[in-house]
């Protein structure tokens, strides 16, 4: 399995020190700064857009990983890779011309992933697995910070690491949605490898080191 990654998403930030508890995952051990872009129509939430990577890579110099859950994604890769984003993640359910944005993100500089709301089904991906960088299976409707993990998504996990697994290049498997100590060893277990956390690192009573050890104590 490849090295773990854990990427902490910024949703559950306190905004008003960004930059603080940026610097509190950094020193804490968190691999990536994870930023999830809403528009509103894809999901049913608003949230940041390209100034807020470009601040993020004013302040770290972590890869940021940028998932866009936004209608008509291929239109602004570019401005979020201007921005500084590493990783570019779109959803698999809204683009009808996906490869061409797959191969857009990568010849302008960034690693190519595509999500998977937890309705659809893996297979949805298979044509486009030589072309990706990562796999994200999303764990909760997508939308909102502090949801509960769904259970039935430890099988799909498993079943995309089998696809993985079948093509003759790396592609990260990424878990995001309810990650906490309990659920984390689960995915893990099901083959992912990169982890994505909000509440557990920004919201955990004994702050951002402890939230970032927990998590790490499981996968590393």
């Amino acid at each position: 399995m490849s090295k773990s990654i854990l990427s902490a998403s910024i949703l559950s930030a306190d905004f008003s020190k960004l930059g603080n508890e940026i610097s509190q995952c950094e020193s804490a051990g968190c691999d990536w700064i994870h930023i999830d872009v809403m528009d509103g129509h894809f999901v049913p939430n608003i949230t940041m857009g390209p100034f807020i990577v470009e601040t993020c890579h004013r302040i770290s110099k972590l890869p940021l990983d940028v998932h866009l859950m936004i209608d008509n994604a291929e239109d602004y890769v570019e401005s979020f890779i201007n921005a500084g984003a590493s990783n570019i993640t779109v959803h698999i359910e809204r683009d009808q011309n996906i490869l061409r944005t797959l191969q857009r993100i990568r010849s302008l500089g960034a690693h190519p992933g595509v999500a998977i709301n937890p309705g659809t089904a893996p297979s949805s991906i298979e044509s486009v697995l030589p072309f990706l960088d990562m796999v994200l299976v999303m764990t909760v409707n997508p939308g909102f910070s502090g949801q509960k993990f769904i259970p039935e998504m430890v099988e799909k996990i498993a079943a995309v690491k089998t696809m993985i697994n079948a093509q003759n290049h790396a592609i990260r498997l990424e878990v995001d949605g309810g990650i906490t100590g309990e659920t984390i060893p689960l995915c893990f277990n099901a083959g992912a490898d990169t982890y994505v956390a909000a509440t557990a690192i920004f919201k955990n009573t004994g702050g951002i080191k402890a939230g970032v050890e927990e998590l790490s104590h499981f996968i590393k």
